[in-house]
C-alpha cells in the first residue's frame, strides 16, 4: 500500500504540535544582561604616577595555571591607555558593602577625578606591579598583560595573574553581579555538589 501524502510515514511531514515554550523574543541589544558573568571588579592602573580605578564586569577565566583572565576594556575608558602602555593592573574584587562606591567609580572619569580620594578607597602597594591594591576589597589579583592581539579590534586583553591576595576573615564574601540598567544581583546561598572531578569529591 502506498501511504497518502502527508501521512505519518512521509519524511517530509511537518507535525504541528503545541509548543510548551513560554519564551518570547528578546532584544539583541540587551543580550549582555543575560550573560553578564560578574562578579563586578575594580581594576586599578597607574601611569605617570597617577592611579585610577575602573569597574569592570566583562571578564572570564581562560586558564588554571598560570591563571589567565580575559577582559574587555573599552578604548573610550581612561584605563584603556594606561593598561596598554604599562601592561599591568590589579583586579580587585569588592563585596556588596562597596556597591555604591562601585557605581560612583563607574559614573566618573579618572581623567578628572582622583577616585581613591573622592570615594574613600585605600591604595596599598602591590608586590609585583606598580598599580595599587584596594584595601577595602576582599581579594586582589596582581596582573600583567599577556596578550594584546585582540585589543585593537575588540578591546580584549589577556592578563596573567602573578600574585593573588585574599582576606581570610571573609568566609562568605557577597560579591555583586551587574545585570544592566543599574541592577545588581548579590551572591547568596552556596551549593556544594561533590563530583569526582572536583576537590570536594569524597567529602
Amino acid at each position: 500500500m502506498i501511504p497518502a501524502r502527508g501521512g505519518d510515514d512521509d519524511p517530509g511531514t511537518k507535525r504541528e504540535t503545541q509548543s510548551p515554550m513560554k519564551k518570547i523574543t528578546f532584544s539583541l541589544s540587551e543580550v549582555y544582561r543575560l550573560l553578564e558573568p560578574g562578579p563586578v571588579v575594580l581594576v586599578t592602573t597607574t601611569r605617570a604616577g597617577r592611579a585610577n580605578v575602573m569597574p569592570m564586569s566583562w571578564h572570564l577565566m581562560m586558564e588554571f595555571e598560570p591563571p589567565l583572565v580575559g577582559c574587555v576594556v573599552s578604548n573610550r575608558n581612561y584605563s584603556f591607555a594606561s593598561l596598554k602602555a604599562t601592561r599591568e593592573c590589579v583586579i580587585n574584587i569588592p563585596t556588596v558593602e562597596l556597591a555604591e562606591t562601585v557605581v560612583a567609580c563607574g559614573n566618573s572619569s579618572g581623567r578628572r577625578v582622583d577616585k581613591f580620594m573622592a570615594f574613600g578607597l585605600t591604595p596599598v602597594a602591590a608586590a609585583c606591579v606598580k598599580a595599587p591594591l584596594i584595601a577595602e576589597c576582599y581579594a586582589s589579583l596582581e596582573c600583567k598583560v599577556r596578550d594584546v592581539k585582540l585589543a585593537a579590534q575588540y578591546n580584549f586583553f589577556i592578563l596573567e595573574v602573578v600574585q593573588a591576595w585574599v582576606d581570610p576573615a571573609r568566609k562568605r564574601p557577597r560579591t555583586i553581579h551587574y545585570q544592566g540598567e543599574g541592577e545588581f544581583m548579590v551572591a547568596g546561598r552556596t551549593l556544594h555538589l561533590p563530583s569526582p572531578k572536583t576537590s570536594l569529591s569524597g567529602k
